[in-house]
């Protein structure tokens, strides 16, 4: 049901039967290693690329998830996934290999929740008996495509971000136990202008502000509602920013209960510069870190807003500016 101008209620409330988080050996030294299902020793993963060791992280994380929810692929009705590849090869060549009906999408690393949102939205309308969400990163792959090439070393500015290499995935039912999600807000396009593909974490706290304001706006909640809303991958840059912004635009959300996904799989790391980012960092957060806390009872209401630079390779070489997205959804575990 729409509520407001931007927002999904969710009438049934949705449950996420089951999910997984795959990492690789950067995210196996992280303070949440030990909410990962499976942690790799080696970045490609047995395969002759990098791209292809992504694909495998989709394959991986899908399974698992699927394992979890008590079900098999043969029970999934709609695959909704995306990634960082040119045309979403990961989640395309993913999808080819389980054979489960496929909805491609890409919304930068706002995937993990626009396609939450979705996968929702299809169980919720009944269009759906059970949708899986996944999307996820590889760190060498996406430097490959987004920067120079890997073997090149480049030096980086303080605001720069490091990709997750990680899956992430949600098995979304009718019924069943687990955590469920009682809405979404999609997102508007917001850009400000800036075009550093460093520093994305400036780029994407306006969106993210605007989803924020959408959300509360919508449904007339109290700022007080959530026992945690987190960000995708604004990272430490980003984070600062959106919480200067917050109480400028009334939005007196408590900042200990304000965190972000790029900040917390990595730490105080200071190899990452400003954190994390990537598909597969608030996928792999959310699914591991953030929903292991829930069912132990940490939280009961969370809202996860995942950001996305919506930039290429081509429209950076073309003097673009970055357009930005940020998609809401709000979990509550009873």
């Amino acid at each position: 049901m729409l509520v407001g101008h931007q927002t999904w209620v969710f009438e049934s409330k949705p449950v996420i039967l089951g999910s997984s988080a795959i990492g690789g050996p950067f995210e196996a030294k992280g303070p949440l290693a030990d909410d990962f299902d499976t942690l790799h020793g080696d970045l490609l993963l047995g395969q002759d690329s990098w791209e292809k060791a992504e694909r495998t992280l989709f394959e991986e994380a899908a399974d698992k998830a699927i394992e979890k929810a008590g079900l098999t692929k043969e029970k999934i009705t709609f695959m909704l996934g995306g990634d960082l590849m040119n045309q979403t090869i990961s989640a395309n060549f993913a999808a080819r290999t389980l054979g489960i009906p496929f909805l491609g999408l890409f919304g930068a690393c706002s995937t993990a929740m626009e396609g939450l949102a979705l996968a929702a939205q299809l169980v919720d309308s009944k269009a759906a008996e059970y949708a899986l969400a996944v999307t996820g990163s590889h760190n060498a792959a996406a430097e490959k495509q987004y920067r120079y090439p890997t073997e090149y070393g480049s030096q980086k500015p303080p605001t720069a971000q490091w990709t997750v290499t990680g899956a992430g995935a949600a098995v979304v039912s009718a019924s069943g136990k687990g955590p469920r999600i009682t809405s979404a807000t999609i997102g508007r396009i917001v850009d400000m202008g800036l075009s550093d593909p460093f520093n994305m974490g400036a780029a994407m706290a306006p969106a993210a502000l605007s989803t924020i304001e959408a959300h509360f706006r919508d449904q007339r909640l109290d700022f007080s509602h959530y026992d945690l809303i987190v960000t995708g991958d604004l990272a430490r840059v980003g984070h600062t920013i959106l919480s200067e912004l917050l109480p400028k635009h009334n939005v007196h959300i408590p900042l200990d209960r304000y965190k972000d996904c790029g900040m917390l799989i990595y730490g105080d790391n200071p190899n990452v510069w400003a954190g994390g980012s990537g598909c597969g960092c608030c996928a792999t957060v959310t699914y591991g870190h953030l929903l292991n806390r829930m069912k132990e009872g940490k939280w009961r209401r969370m809202l996860v807003v995942a950001t996305g630079a919506l930039l290429s390779p081509i429209s950076f070489q073309q003097g673009e500016s970055i357009p930005c997205i940020a998609h809401a959804v709000s979990i509550e575990n009873e």
